[in-house]
């Protein structure tokens, strides 16, 4: 049972980076790490820019 949840775990840990689940935490660690000198944006200002900035420019989505 252990292995099944195990798999189940890494497939969703799978499927949530294609989907771009994990977006805002590797904002953060891109904005951590690159020496930014203001703050980050919030998760909602993230998703925010992020949502309007494919609504502008659409060839980047799949769909």
């Amino acid at each position: 049972m252990n292995a099944v949840i195990a798999a189940f775990r890494g497939f969703s840990g799978y499927l949530g980076g294609v989907l771009g689940a994990d977006a805002y935490k590797k904002y953060l660690e891109h904005h951590a790490s690159s020496g930014h000198a203001g703050p980050p944006l919030t998760e909602r200002e993230f998703w925010r820019d992020r949502t309007d900035r494919q609504d502008t420019s659409p060839q980047q989505r799949c769909c």
